[in-house]
């Protein structure tokens, strides 16, 4: 069994006592694909180097993240571009978004940098990562306006509801990125991905953040996807080997691996 982990932060400062350790964790479980996001300017030389040290694991993605849009959101956007356009292979224009949970003095250039990420990504011929925190609405308003068959993408860390996932699905180029939420006991999130037919998901950990049960509150790390794609086989009533199947081919398909 082969699983890819669409969405890992592996150059967090959260890794600096046993990166190699936990990749090598990860790899001997099968685990051995790790797609890295963008956060802002002061990440990308950390992910680029990560990169070098796997280049046959770790991808990296070009994006400016949301919570990341404040005064100097322009000079920022200028770094970003200069990397998206170097020539240097990204499989994504990502992690980009709106988020609106902790604050919304930016939102307007939120949405500004959305746009014009998304823009780049169509250009580039790339899918975009979507962060959508309490802006599934806003996110929605962008893409009817934007996507136009051309732009692929997936919405990372999916919390939505199934309103919101049927949403996703009748835009038919983009996927939705599963993690350690489905293994929360009062999510309901596997109510709602008993809906989601399998060709629409992707399994990923956002680690360092949002681990999974039993992990809950505590360092994630790429190694638990296997209790994602465990928990996601329980829900769809499938062999662990058909989720891994999938899902990695979604991933595949989706990233152009």
């Amino acid at each position: 069994m082969k699983f890819i982990d669409t969405h890992t932060h592996l150059f967090s400062d959260s890794f600096d006592e046993d990166r190699s350790e936990m990749i090598q964790r990860s790899i001997s479980l099968g685990i051995n694909t790790f797609l890295l996001p963008n956060i802002d300017i002061s990440s990308i030389e950390k992910m680029h180097h990560l990169c070098s040290d796997f280049p046959n694991q770790c991808f990296p993605m070009m994006g400016l993240h949301p919570g990341s849009v404040g005064e100097n959101w322009e000079k920022d956007l200028e770094v970003i571009q200069s990397h998206l356009f170097s020539g240097r292979k990204y499989v994504a224009v990502g992690e980009i978004g709106m988020d609106l949970y902790w604050d919304k003095t930016f939102q307007r250039q939120q949405e500004k940098v959305f746009r014009k990420q998304i823009a780049w990504a169509k250009e580039l011929k790339l899918p975009i990562v979507i962060h959508a925190r309490e802006a599934f609405e806003e996110i929605f308003s962008v893409l009817d306006d934007l996507a136009d068959g051309s732009l692929t993408g997936v919405f990372h860390c999916f919390t939505g509801n199934a309103e919101q996932a049927r949403k996703i699905m009748e835009y038919s180029t983009f996927k939705i990125g599963i993690g350690g939420v489905l293994t929360f006991k009062k999510s309901g999130l596997d109510e709602v991905v008993k809906e989601i037919p399998m060709e629409y998901l992707v399994l990923e950990t956002d680690s360092p953040y949002l681990a999974p049960v039993p992990h809950r509150g505590k360092r994630n790390e790429s190694a638990f996807l296997m209790l994602v794609a465990d928990k996601l086989a329980e829900v769809k009533q499938l062999r662990i080997e058909e989720v891994a199947a999938i899902t990695t081919s979604n991933a595949q398909e989706l990233f152009n691996l």
